[in-house]
């Protein structure tokens, strides 16, 4: 079939009706509190590096209200994204005043500006709500983990992750997860990794597939209406992450709003 050019989003190449999913309710939203980050990781898919700004530094008085309409709105979870949140230098604020409304999940390297802020985060262990943090270690080998992130950074995150733990926090481990890896034997390495390094040795796991960076796209099917009645229904739509959680961003000095949490670099 030869592909329609067209420029309507609610039509596919092929100029069937595009898929969606409904949204009625809001259990999570997310903070993408900027593109800055003390490392430059080739493969992140948000494209940070040191000085960034892609997308801009919040601040306390950026997310105040957001937070308050989404208490309003019956958010569940607050969670908060980068580049490397705390490089921002509201951050502690930030996850403070969310962290008085809801339980809050933090993504970071573990690395030095989260070591350099303890004093900061140490006080909301006593938070009204707990404060979980994800930290990123790509792969239970510090020499794979180090190519990536630079050298240090391994030993680093460890620390964090300890120190947080001892602080009374909990902390589960973001990987990467290769397509032809053998799953069973890299969870082995990460619960000996754990245990070596004095971390719980059943400290959660949460693995990620490769993600394109910035501004590229995958050569993949469009998904039209049909896709998604055909092969989906009701309740297996309202598993869809689009379906329960939406992303704040702020860009031009502007707050924005994104259905979707991997698409900010989409206008």
């Amino acid at each position: 079939m030869e592909l329609i050019k067209t420029e309507d989003w609610y039509l596919t190449r092929k100029g069937e009706p595009r898929g969606f999913i409904d949204s009625n309710i809001l259990r999570e939203l997310w903070f993408h509190v900027g593109t800055a980050c003390n490392l430059a990781c080739p493969f992140c898919l948000e494209g940070s590096k040191p000085g960034d700004q892609r997308l801009q530094a919040m601040t306390l008085g950026d997310v105040e209200p957001y937070v308050d309409q989404a208490v309003n709105l019956g958010v569940e979870r607050f969670a908060f994204t980068g580049g490397e949140p705390f490089v921002i230098r509201q951050f502690h604020s930030i996850l403070a005043y969310a962290a008085q409304h809801k339980p809050c999940l933090v993504l970071t390297n573990g690395t030095k500006p989260l070591l350099q802020r303890l004093s900061q985060i140490k006080p909301l262990v006593k938070a009204p709500h707990p404060v979980t943090f994800r930290v990123s270690i790509d792969y239970p080998d510090q020499k794979l983990h180090d190519k990536g992130r630079g050298p240090g950074s391994f030993k680093e995150a460890l620390q964090g992750i300890k120190t947080l733990a001892n602080l009374g926090f909990e902390v589960t481990v973001a990987r990467q997860m290769p397509a032809d890896e053998n799953s069973s034997k890299v969870e082995q390495d990460y619960r000996q990794l754990f245990a070596d390094a004095g971390i719980k040795r059943d400290t959660r796991l949460v693995p990620f597939p490769d993600f394109l960076s910035p501004f590229s796209s995958a050569s993949v099917p469009e998904v039209s209406t049909d896709c998604m009645t055909r092969f989906q229904n009701e309740a297996s739509r309202a598993q869809f992450m689009c379906a329960y959680s939406k992303m704040l961003i702020k860009q031009n000095n502007q707050m924005r709003i994104y259905a979707c949490t991997l698409v900010d670099d989409d206008p």
